[in-house]
């Protein structure tokens, strides 16, 4: 049921989104769309409350309650983002907004903009850890937690390899070659004509 739940959320997710901006944009009604878009995090209420039920029902913690927490800790950490980055598209696309800023593609600034994803990531890590801690103290002592300590584990890896993704973008910088060109024609002694 916990894995059902999860997708009827994603779905929702994307389902809220697309009414709250067609009744932005489309239909004109921007305090109806932004109501709509406020009902996002209930979805997160929802599954955390169903999977603290099933807990508390008996079911035993595993791989769905893990689950579960490391998506409502992907929602909160990435979910604002992923709202924005659609709106602006939205807005390009169907109401005559100014075209989605893109994100950078070299140097530093592509360094600093994987960065920041890298530490939504462990916002994520951070909240989905915190939920299954909470998940291995309300089972206690008398349950099998085992499955819900490796998803914790899990999110430490996380962590670590988008690290070292993000990490790669700072020490591999890849250059413009818009600019490298620009910039190798300026850079060139003139040249010496002979007469």
């Amino acid at each position: 049921m916990i894995v059902v739940l999860i997708v009827a959320c994603e779905v929702g997710f994307w389902v809220l989104l697309a009414v709250g901006l067609a009744l932005r944009y489309l239909a004109r009604m921007p305090r109806s769309g932004a109501a709509v878009l406020l009902m996002e995090p209930l979805l997160e209420l929802i599954l955390l409350i169903v999977t603290a039920i099933d807990l508390k029902n008996g079911a035993p913690a595993d791989w769905k309650h893990g689950l579960a927490a490391v998506y409502i800790g992907f929602t909160v950490a990435y979910g604002h983002y992923t709202i924005k980055w659609v709106d602006g598209h939205f807005s390009h696309r169907f109401a005559g907004g100014p075209p989605p800023v893109k994100a950078p593609r070299y140097g530093l600034a592509r360094a600093q903009h994987e960065g920041k994803l890298w530490v939504r990531t462990v916002a994520m890590a951070v909240v989905a850890a915190a939920l299954l801690q909470i998940a291995i103290w309300y089972v206690g002592d008398g349950g099998d937690t085992g499955s819900l300590h490796e998803w914790q584990l899990t999110t430490l890896r996380i962590v670590a390899l988008h690290g070292v993704i993000a990490l790669s973008y700072l020490i591999w910088q890849k250059k413009d070659p818009g600019r490298t060109a620009v910039t190798g024609e300026a850079d060139r002694p003139p040249q010496k004509t002979l007469r």
